[in-house]
């Protein structure tokens, strides 16, 4: 059994532990804060994407080795007019910079808890795009989330995380705009 460790207990955390259970995953959740013993082989970071960095720098030594899963957008959410990391660079990259002993992977920023818990995006069943430079870390999180009743389908290397933050955003920016829903968003067909 895979032991998952989720930092946040919010509608994001709680969707991802439903799916990853399901999938026969043991789930434990950090709250947000992070206070706490990490005892997962996968780590999930459901946290606003200012709260990375605390995580990251408190439990670099605890999160060596491990897949570390960032969900984040890295939105300007004073404008909401912007990514806030580098440009060309994603908060997924900038989090491998900080954790280089970690398998760090971009996945479920560009999902909404209620497409999650649903399992559909309408009549799409949701898609989960992962992207990471470790193979097997990548698979291994596509198998519990597969196992788990969403598809999953692997982006490429971690580089595409900065698409994915992208699409993120504009998905975020849409719903906050009124323009798609909170349990719509963006549907894969293959």
């Amino acid at each position: 059994m895979t032991n998952v460790t989720i930092f946040g207990t919010g509608n994001m955390g709680t969707a991802i532990a439903s799916v990853l259970a399901a999938g026969g995953a043991s789930v434990e959740h950090i709250g947000s804060e992070g206070q706490g013993t990490i005892t997962g082989d996968i780590v999930v970071l459901a946290v606003p994407y200012p709260a990375l960095n605390v995580i990251a720098t408190t439990y670099a030594e605890q999160l060596a080795g491990k897949i570390v899963v960032d969900i984040t957008n890295p939105v300007d959410f004073s404008t909401f007019d912007s990514l806030v990391v580098p440009v060309g660079s994603s908060a997924a990259a900038e989090l491998a910079k900080v954790l280089p002993s970690s398998k760090v992977l971009k996945a479920f920023n560009t999902n909404f808890a209620a497409t999650l818990s649903s399992k559909k995006v309408g009549s799409v069943d949701t898609t989960v795009l992962i992207a990471g430079d470790d193979e097997t870390a990548k698979q291994t999180l596509a198998g519990l989330v597969t196992a788990g009743g969403v598809r999953a389908v692997d982006a490429g290397s971690l580089k595409r995380a900065h698409e994915l933050e992208a699409l993120g955003f504009l998905q975020l920016a849409l719903a906050a705009g009124e323009k798609i829903s909170w349990t719509g968003g963006f549907g894969l067909i293959s």
